[in-house]
């Protein structure tokens, strides 16, 4: 099994960036499909961006095309999300997910980080 922890999450102002990480161990990270998810109060979590083991294909929700990367470090073990341009709404608790084929649940998941977006 997968073990991971996400960390980088931090207040910060609209149009502002923050780097979010999730280290994994256990297992290498490279068995993995990777994702980033967020959890607004009150709401569903939902899906942000997806990146494939190689990191050769990156998927993106609507909401944070444009603004957030997905990225991977296999040697490092770790998968980033870049977010620019910050916005209020971004405002959530970020967890990072892994699963081992697009067919299959999210079956690992870290802790999650706060991110929080003053306007």
């Amino acid at each position: 099994q997968v073990q991971l922890v996400e960390s980088g999450g931090g207040l910060v102002q609209a149009g502002g960036s923050l780097r979010l990480s999730c280290a994994a161990s256990g297992r290498s990270l490279s068995t993995y499909i990777m994702g980033w998810f967020r959890q607004a109060p009150g709401n569903e979590r939902e899906f942000a961006s997806q990146i494939s083991r190689s990191g050769g294909a990156t998927f993106y929700a609507d909401s944070v095309k444009g603004r957030f990367t997905i990225s991977r470090d296999n040697a490092k073990n770790t998968v980033y999300l870049q977010m620019n341009s910050l916005k209020p709404e971004d405002t959530a608790v970020y967890y990072c997910g892994a699963r081992l084929f697009d067919t299959s649940p999210w079956g690992y998941w870290g802790q999650g980080t706060q991110v929080t977006v003053s306007s």
